[in-house]
Parts: C-alpha cells; structure tokens; sequence
C-alpha cells in the first residue's frame, strides 16, 4: 500500500501522516522531505514498453480460423494504427474510508468502494488477520464508474493499518489532486491493424496487436484485456481473426477498471478498422457494416466461440432509424456542408450511427454470484440486505422492488441496509454491469423462500389449499377471508415460524477457459444503437455534438426512469472520454490533469441540446434474468463512439486531403486539425 524501497510512478504514496484534524495531516505532509536516487530511464510510454519488451505478463492471444491463409485469399489488405486515451473517473466523492477497532482485534472498515469483500480480504492481509474479524461496510459511494472496484482497497488498507498502530478510529480523505495523482484511469490503448477484405468490404481476416498501458504494477488489466479482445468483434461475424493483447509495464500509476472494463477500447477498434475499410472502397461505414453483421448467413459464432443466439441487429436499427430521421438528415447533412464548402465557412458537419453487442457477465465465472438476507419482523416491516453496492445507479430501488412485487407490498416498507460482509459474506463487486441481474435474483430468492413459509401458514389460519393463496396490495386473500400482511407476520411469530432467510444466485449456462479464451463468458448480450450529429470548426478544431438518438435493449426494464437516466449518464461520459478528457503527463512522467481547471469534464453544455433516448419495447431477455430485465450500467456509454464516428465524417467533409482515419482519440481540437491539415 506504500512504496518500499522503490517508487515506481510520479506521484506514489509513500508515507502517512497522521493528525486530528484533516488540514492538519495535509499540512503536516506538506512538510514532509523525500530523498530519490535517481537510477533508470522511466518507460512512461506504449512505444517504449513495446520497443523494451516491458510487460507484465505474457500477451493473451484471441485466435480463430487461419489468419494467413484468408489475407493471402483476400483481394484489398489495409493496415494502419491509432491511439486510444484513457479517462479518469472523476467520481464527485474521493477515495475515502475510515477504521474503528474493536475488542479482540476486531475492526469495522467503512470504505467507499464497490467491492467489500476485497476490502475485507485487503485489509485482513495488511493486518494478518482473519476475514471473519473483519466488518467491511458500504452505506453508499459518491460514484465508482470502476474506479473503486479495487483500488479503494489500498485507502482502506492505510486506514486500517494506522488504526492497528494507534488504537484509535483514523479516517483517510484524498483531495482531488492525490486522488487523481494516485489512483488508476481507465487503460489507454496502442493499436496496430492489418485487415483483409473483398470488394465488396466482406472482412476475410483480421491481425490486431492490442497494447494496453497496465501501469507500475498489475491490477485488473488481464480481465480488462480479456473483454477488450472478446468485444473485438461488436456486432460483426469475423472468419479469421489473431488478436495478441500485451499489457504493457510502465512507470505510471497502475490503470484499472473504468465502466465498460476494456469493451469501449474493443470497439472502437473495430469500428475504426470498419472506417478505414470504407475510406479505402469509398463505400458508406453503413454498407460495410452490413455487409459483416451476424447473421444465418454470414455466421453467429464470436471468435471466442459463443453462439450469438438471436441477434437483435435488425431489429435495434430498425427502431434507430426511425427515431433519428437517419437517411432523410444524411441528405441534408451533404446540402449544408456543400453550402459551407461553396462560400467558404468553416463549419462541416458529420453524421454516423454506432451498433453496439455486450456481453453481460464477469470474466471470471466465480464472480457471477450473489447473496441477499431478508427479514420480516413481526410488525411486517421487511429488512433487506444484499452483496451490491449503492453508488447513485439506482441498484437499491431496483431491488427494493424485486423484494415488494415478491410480497406484494408497497415500497416503502421495505427498509434498505447498508452492504456489509458480516451480513452477506463473500460478495462480488458491483460491476460488470450485473448488479441487478445478480443481487435482484438472489434477494428474489431470499424473499420466496419466507414468502413459501408465509403462504404455508397462511393456508393453514385460512383452511384452504396452498394454491388458493393469495399476496396482492398488502394483504393476503383466499376466498372471502383476508389478513394484512402485517397480520399474517404477526401471526407467522406467534407460530414459531422462521421469517429470515438467505438466498443465493448463481448465473447459469457460463463457461471460460482464460488459457485458451475459449467458451461461453457471458449469460446474455445487450444490443443498442445510437446515431450522433457532430458540428466542428475546421479553423480552431473545435467540436460540439448537436443531437443524439439512443435505442437501448433493456429487456423488461426494472425501472425505465433510472434505466433511462443510466443511458443519458453512460452516453456523456462516453462523449468525455472520446473528445475532452485528456490525460496529459510531462516529459519525467508527472500527471499535469490534477482537477478540473486542467482536465477538462463534459459539462451541460456538452449534453446534446436534442438528446432522445428511447428502451426496445416489447423486448423480454431470453435468458431467464429476474423479471427478464437486461443490464444497463455500462453498454450506453459504447454508444458515443458514434460522435467519434460523426467527427470523422464532418473532417472528411473538411477537404479532399483530410486524413480522419489518423483521428486519435480524444478527439480534441488539436486532434481534429491534425486530421484535417497533417
């Protein structure tokens, strides 16, 4: 949690200050003197990584088919490589946790993180000892995006520790600056490509060399890696793909997991190859996508080996199109930038859609698990209590109803606890998107079991069969007779009859092997589309996205409001990584974006002034989720690389010499003049 005897990045904690007062302690720290020695060269880029062979570990490779054979076959080979950022999380609450200890070195942890169980494993290891001694708590965060799913381990572990040493409760705050100095972003990603097609634009293969910036030690970047290859293929049938990913060791601060977890990376990979196989064939992104979906007929195997069973294409573009007016404002894009072009005005304007398939499940199959605990007191107040974390999407509410619509009872009688690992041991971090599907089922479970007791009883004081039984709007029916629910938990006490319970969820149908990326890693896949309208200023490179229509597939939506709400966030954040939030480091290495005076945030200005965001009606999951509802959390923020696309269609339109497969991203001013002049 400190650096010993080497500090690895710019920026690295190496000591504690303790204090009464938090300006005290960052005052005192201030004072603090350090002597460095000087030895090696930082690696602090991609290129150099690569070029040192400085890695963490040996490259994951993705293959299918005979990459050889089928670019030797393929008429038109195109090669080329781009630059993908990273993006800080900018959660509005910091790193923060704090420690109390106990009798029996015993200590209750309160840490602002997604993943209390790693928490509770981190600080049982600092302190040497057990978990079960351990109480990891979670109210609620001020947001995560990722970026407390493992890391706020460390936070917590110097907390704990300090009050292992002193005996007293010592709470840890990180202000903005340390914050962003010392905690990991989201990977950025070098690319190389090589792509072989037809005439036509059908993709025959595709070598792809992925290095992905890990950082001075190894977090999640495997896992991160892993999804960014299995999402290579987007919605897109590939007959022969090698794919090495090598997760590069540099001398900055080690990148982690960040809402999309190496997905967004995977397809922006693909739909810039897509791009570049357009410009080439001077054919429309549009044909040469279409030319490639899944499909019977072009196949439904992933590289990976995963049937793409139902593919919801069709049918998501379908939706798209006529939510955004496609073909009709395409035509009237071309008029505008010939008006532009004609009387010399230096406005262009780009349209492009953006396909999106996610998959829906941890990497690692032993983390697609869940626990929930459930009491109904005797007055018919019911406690729940479940592994997920809170942290502004919504997972609460959303659970709180599964548990209602389970006993048929009003909302506000269920009481929401704070996640705690003394409750429900073992639980998996809030991530991947699963929370709902996860959490959701195993308090269903949880609920059902004491609801079989209830109706039991129930059947009994009513003398009627089991099935005759009725829950509905609080109270339980059989015939002409009716108790409260309140009544029949009252009575269920009296009678000696258990109404706690726990219950487990485990995902069904997954399969992985790591070593050969082979199987069936995720449950169900997402689909969406979005379509983005980009303005830029060919003279000073500015930007600014002018609409945005959105077609999510939510399944049966658990709520639509926060699914809704997750969409709009998911999609400007995305817009944020891919054209403001630049990460920028100096020459030794130094983070120089420490706060929002330098590191430049969408603001509501950014928001699309029209912004239509609209669920897939009519679309239950296949799959057997709770209550057939989808996962939302991370796949609408996919869906802003179709502003990327936007941009690289309004430089196209800039002039005959413009360059927009050299767009990097984030696609800031200066990137954009380079596309368009360099």
């Amino acid at each position: 949690i400190l650096a010993d005897d080497n500090i690895t990045y710019y920026g690295q904690p190496v000591a504690v200050v303790l204090a009464k007062t938090f300006q005290e302690a960052q005052y005192a720290s201030d004072l603090v003197k350090i002597e460095i020695d000087h030895l090696d060269d930082p690696i602090l880029t991609l290129d150099d990584a690569y070029s040192k062979n400085s890695f963490h570990d040996d490259p994951i490779i993705l293959e299918k088919g005979s990459v050889a054979k089928e670019m030797n076959n393929s008429k038109f080979k195109k090669s080329g490589e781009f630059e993908i950022g990273g993006q800080d999380h900018f959660y509005l609450e910091t790193h923060v946790a704090i420690t109390f200890p106990g009798e029996n070195d015993e200590y209750i942890v309160w840490s602002s993180t997604q993943h209390p169980t790693e928490v509770q494993h981190g600080v049982s290891k600092v302190l040497n000892i057990p978990s079960a001694k351990i109480d990891s708590k979670v109210r609620r965060l001020g947001g995560g995006f990722g970026g407390k799913e493992s890391q706020a381990t460390i936070f917590a572990g110097i907390s704990a520790l300090c009050a292992f040493i002193t005996q007293q409760p010592v709470k840890i705050r990180l202000n903005r600056h340390n914050d962003m100095t010392a905690s990991g972003k989201r990977h950025n990603f070098k690319v190389y490509f090589t792509a072989g097609f037809s005439s036509n634009a059908k993709i025959n293969a595709l070598d792809i060399t992925l290095l992905s910036n890990g950082g001075n030690v190894l977090d999640l970047s495997g896992p991160v890696m892993t999804r960014a290859l299995t999402h290579l293929d987007n919605c897109y049938f590939i007959k022969s793909i090698k794919a090495y990913g090598y997760i590069c060791k540099t001398n900055t601060v080690s990148n982690t997991a960040f809402r999309g977890f190496g997905g967004p990376q995977g397809m922006l990979v693909i739909e810039n190859i897509l791009f570049s196989i357009s410009q080439f064939l001077n054919k429309s992104l549009d044909h040469v996508r279409q030319v490639n979906y899944y499909s019977k007929s072009n196949g439904l195997i992933t590289p990976y080996g995963q049937i793409v069973s139902k593919p919801r294409i069709e049918w998501i573009l379908d939706e798209t199109y006529k939510l955004s007016d496609y073909k009709k404002r395409l035509k009237q894009i071309e008029t505008f930038n010939s008006t532009q072009q004609k009387n010399q005005l230096p406005f262009r304007k780009g349209l492009a859609l953006m396909p999106a398939k996610f998959g829906i499940s941890f990497n690692k199959p032993s983390f697609n698990q869940a626990g929930a605990l459930i009491h109904v007191y005797s007055d018919g107040s019911i406690r729940l209590n479940h592994g997920g974390t809170e942290m502004g999407q919504g997972l609460f509410i959303k659970v709180a109803q599964v548990v209602a619509e389970c006993f048929k009872v009003s909302l506000d009688q269920i009481h929401i606890t704070s996640t705690n690992t003394a409750e429900v041991p073992n639980t998996s971090a809030t991530a991947a998107s699963s929370g709902s599907d996860l959490n959701g089922m195993a308090a269903w479970n949880a609920a059902s079991t004491i609801k079989k007791r209830m109706i039991e009883h129930a059947s009994q004081l009513f003398k009627k069969p089991k099935s005759e039984i009725i829950f509905e709007q609080g109270r339980i029916l059989s015939g002409n007779k009716s108790l409260s629910f309140t009544e029949l938990a009252f009575s269920c006490w009296e009678n000696r009859i258990s109404l706690s319970s726990t219950g487990f969820y485990k995902t069904p149908k997954i399969h992985w092997n790591q070593g050969k990326l082979k199987g069936r890693p995720y449950f169900y896949f997402t689909w969406g589309a979005a379509v983005s309208e980009a303005l830029i200023d060919i003279n000073t490179g500015e930007n600014r996205i002018l609409r945005a229509d959105i077609i999510q597939d939510c399944g049966n939506s658990l709520n639509e409001n926060i699914d809704i709400g997750q969409i709009e966030g998911g999609f400007v954040q995305g817009l944020g990584w891919l054209t403001c939030e630049e990460l920028y480091f100096s020459q030794d290495g130094k983070l120089l974006t420490t706060g929002p005076s330098t590191y430049k945030l969408p603001g509501s200005r950014d928001v699309p002034p029209i912004f239509n965001v609209k669920l897939l009606e009519n679309a239950d999951n296949d799959e057997k989720t709770i209550f057939r509802s989808k996962a939302v959390g991370e796949p609408p923020l996919l869906l802003a690389i179709s502003h990327f696309l936007a941009l690289k269609e309004a430089i196209k339109a800039a002039s005959k010499s413009s360059k927009p497969e050299f767009l990097n991203s984030p696609a800031t001013p200066s990137e954009i003049l380079k596309a368009i002049y360099a």
